[in-house]
């Protein structure tokens, strides 16, 4: 029931996602002129709170638009109904639904959605990871000289202990094909099933990350934080690699 409820959650939220994509709705800034939320957004974000809570009204959730919703459960769902709403609201089909279920401490299931590649990503602990039914991957280049690569950039990076543009020039000088493309859930999830080697960021919250570093792992690939400490998705930093080229590409990031 569980399972059944995260993906029923996951396509009804893409649906409303689709179905107002293009335009003629409103659109606010949060933290910072280009964070954005959408009317849609909070669309998504109704959508899958009325599917969790029609089954599961004690669960606690936790999501990007309503904040930190506690109740006293072992369960909590962690909910970003668009990752990559900047993209969304220009028109740009890379965003997603991304819904993760964890249990005392521990994430349990999650699932990625962009209904406009119709590309569903799901893992759940200790059973692998698909891509719309199909298992998935991590890469198997075992050299960061030859590694494709993705990073994301902060709205707001001033207390940031490493200047990320500074982080991601390195790379560039050094030739490197890498790639910024607005949503962390996706280039979690293209990491997972082989097309990315690597992925980092500097400011990821806890929606962002929840259900896509469950993938990768459940792909066969490694996800640490910015100093090689094992993830956890309530602190900021994170790296994803299919493994082999962790160590390489941890040390060049601590070094640049």
């Amino acid at each position: 029931m569980l399972k059944e409820t995260l993906l029923e959650a996951t396509r009804a939220a893409a649906g409303l996602m689709k179905s107002n994509f293009g335009g003629g709705y409103k659109i606010s800034s949060k933290s910072g002129i280009n964070d954005l939320v959408t009317e849609v957004d909070k669309l998504c974000e109704q959508a899958i709170f009325t599917i969790i809570r029609s089954r599961y009204p004690d669960h606690h959730i936790l999501s990007e638009e309503s904040g930190d919703l506690r109740q006293d459960s072992a369960y909590k769902w962690i909910v970003d109904p668009i990752d990559g709403t900047v993209n969304y609201a220009h028109g740009v089909p890379l965003c997603c639904v991304s819904v993760a279920l964890e249990k005392d401490g521990q994430m349990l299931m999650g699932a990625v959605y962009n209904p406009f590649l119709e590309e569903f990503f799901f893992a759940e602990r200790g059973r692998g990871a698909t891509l719309n039914g199909r298992k998935i991957s991590v890469s198997l280049n075992p050299r960061l000289e030859t590694a494709f690569l993705v990073t994301g950039f902060p709205y707001q990076w001033e207390e940031l202990p490493r200047d990320p543009m500074q982080v991601f020039g390195s790379f560039v000088k050094a030739g490197l094909p890498l790639r910024r493309m607005g949503s962390a859930a996706i280039d979690l999830c293209w990491v997972a099933c082989g097309r990315f080697d690597g992925f980092w960021e500097h400011n990821l919250n806890a929606w962002d990350a929840a259900a896509g570093y469950l993938i990768v792992e459940e792909a066969g690939g490694r996800v640490t934080d910015l100093a090689g400490n094992a993830y956890s998705p309530y602190q900021k930093r994170l790296l994803a690699t299919n493994g082999r080229i962790h160590e390489e590409l941890l040390e060049a990031i601590i070094r640049a």
